[in-house]
């Protein structure tokens, strides 16, 4: 199988348990071809197995049409079409920093010590 990391917008998570079936569904949206989608075309895939608990708490954070990065095992489907297995989904938004950077201007210039040569004497 061949896997594969993708850039898409993150739409729903549902996820369905009951007897012994514990399943999870990622709806995504990607760029629309102009022929078929005019909106946004949506996707839906199966999440792995062994992914369905790290994959829910993942998609809890996430807003709506938030770009994520999907991680995709894909294997092979009826009539020989792709059939994407979700191993791994993030939000594709740049890491916050640890301590928000200082507002400009608010920064505080070292003061001079001692004597400065005079700049119309260098």
């Amino acid at each position: 199988m061949a896997r594969t990391t993708m850039e898409l917008a993150f739409i729903s998570a549902e996820r369905v348990k009951f007897d012994n079936v514990d399943l999870v569904k990622l709806y995504l949206g990607d760029e629309p071809d102009g022929e078929k989608d005019l909106g946004v075309s949506l996707l839906s895939m199966q999440v792995a197995e062994s992914a369905l608990d790290e994959v829910w708490a993942a998609c809890k954070g996430l807003d709506v049409l938030e770009t994520v990065r999907v991680t995709v095992e894909i294997d092979r489907g009826s009539k020989n079409a792709g059939k994407f297995i979700v191993l791994h989904v993030e939000s594709a938004k740049p890491a916050q920093a640890a301590k928000p950077a200082a507002p400009q201007g608010s920064q505080q210039q070292p003061k001079p010590t001692g004597a400065q040569p005079d700049a119309a004497k260098a």
